[in-house]
């Protein structure tokens, strides 16, 4: 089950359960758009893996019990400022490498 994080790792900003703004990693590291698609280029400082926009789960019970109520968001903050100097490098290393390649 997708974790829904509360907020961006790096800048620490809320991107609630249905923020459009959210992106992930397939580890689940969340960031918002801004520091996913600017700040770190499409590289995941965790595992070097890109981003995509996170799934909204739906808020409503339209079928099953598969919806917020029934699994909510974490509320567990992962606040951990990127290294940019650290990500600079790795950058660097990818060399222009696709998401799919790295």
């Amino acid at each position: 089950m997708l974790e829904l994080r509360p907020s961006c790792e790096h800048c620490n900003s809320d991107l609630p359960p249905d923020s459009l703004l959210a992106r992930i990693c397939s580890f689940e590291c969340t960031f918002c758009a801004a520091c996913a698609e600017g700040l770190l280029h499409n590289v995941c400082p965790n595992c070097a893996g890109g981003f995509a926009p996170r799934p909204i789960r739906p808020a409503r019970n339209w079928q099953g019990d598969n919806y917020l109520g029934a699994y909510p968001a974490s509320s567990k903050v992962k606040h951990r400022p990127v290294d940019l100097a650290a990500h600079a490098l790795l950058l660097v290393s990818l060399s222009g490498l696709p998401v799919e390649r790295r």
